[in-house]
């Protein structure tokens, strides 16, 4: 994916996010606030972009359990694996 792909896939995660916080109590997203990565960041590296995605959709699938949803645990656990692999790339390069 090109960069502004992947920009352009976290905003609309970030949209998700923001729906969460409004309508369910138990969501939480303190690991995504975390990075300080946002969408509008155009001047973060796509690699940190991919990562905030990856932790993200770990939030959002964390934030589905509750809800009516049954593989969202299969969901978090992968999209944690992958957002590991990309924190490990990014260290790497820096």
């Amino acid at each position: 994916m090109h960069k502004e792909e992947l920009i352009t896939l976290h905003q609309i995660m970030a949209e998700i996010k923001d729906f969460f916080e409004r309508t369910e109590a138990n969501a939480s997203f303190s690991d995504y606030y975390d990075l300080k990565v946002e969408p509008t960041q155009i001047h973060k590296s796509k690699m940190e972009h991919k990562h905030a995605i990856f932790v993200l959709g770990k939030d959002i699938a964390m934030g589905m359990n509750g809800v009516e949803y049954s593989a969202t645990s299969r969901t978090a656990a992968r999209m944690q694996e992958l957002a590991e692999k990309t924190q490990k790339e990014i260290e790497y390069l820096h």
